[in-house]
């Protein structure tokens, strides 16, 4: 059960190798957070994550998940269910792909739908169904500011995004009055291996930024975070400028 201050005691993280659902995890851990499932297809880096997360003294296991197999979603998550009830669920999960190359090859670019949305909507109607039937739980979503508008650059990922955004709008809707918390948070760039090698916009915040940021809103019982806070007016404005005036926009 989650402690007094609403912070779970109970973690599962789906994309054990995030770097922001490791410093998410970590700053759990030193919070309240006793036992860790770091779900992920199995890897050295799965491993070391949860060999770090051990030292810092909680209970890590590791689950074998493939967020492209969603027909192997609920026995695995069942099995993660079954050995106690969780607290936190964070769906950290996704690739950004190479929206030039999957423009060429319209399989990468499906691998990233399938990716980003469509193992992303299994995991979590499996993970809600079971935090429903406990009664409590809180389910957190990471999507991305890409999910507000499909702009050029990215509008293959940045569709994923908002495939998922709007599903997880309409899950926290259909589970109001559950006793299941749904927040979805809305990172901008962020610094990761993921993005090394990218050219790093205005606003770029951190790991540890967009982990702070939910520790704050699992307090608060937010339903949406925006990482920095700043982007919430900045993706507005964009949300709503002419569609003539956005095409010249150099993003």
């Amino acid at each position: 059960m989650k402690d007094a201050f609403g912070l779970p005691q109970s973690l599962l993280v789906l994309g054990g190798t995030s770097e922001i659902a490791l410093a998410t995890a970590r700053r759990m851990i030193a919070r309240r957070t006793r036992t860790v499932w770091l779900a992920g297809r199995p890897s050295p880096a799965l491993e070391q994550s949860a060999a770090e997360l051990r030292a810092l003294g909680a209970d890590v296991r590791t689950v074998a998940f493939d967020a492209l197999d969603p027909e192997s979603h609920e026995a695995v998550l069942g099995k993660v269910f079954a050995e106690g009830d969780i607290d936190l669920v964070l769906l950290a999960f996704g690739i950004l792909g190479d929206q030039a190359h999957d423009e060429r090859e319209p399989m990468s670019a499906v691998r990233v739908a399938r990716t980003n949305y469509t193992g992303a909507v299994s995991a979590t109607l499996v993970s809600a169904s079971a935090l429903q039937t406990q009664g409590h739980g809180s389910l957190v979503v990471l999507s991305s500011v890409a999910a507000e508008r499909a702009r050029r650059a990215n509008f293959i990922y940045g569709s994923s995004k908002a495939g998922l955004d709007t599903f997880t709008q309409g899950l926290g809707d259909a589970l109001h009055g559950t006793g299941v918390h749904v927040m979805l948070v809305r990172p901008g760039f962020v610094r990761t291996k993921m993005t090394a090698a990218l050219e790093e916009p205005p606003l770029a915040t951190t790991p540890e930024a967009v982990a702070t940021a939910i520790e704050l809103g699992l307090r608060r019982r937010s339903e949406t975070v925006w990482v920095p806070g700043t982007l919430r007016v900045v993706m507005s404005a964009l949300r709503h400028a002419p569609r003539q005036l956005f095409r010249r926009l150099p993003i």
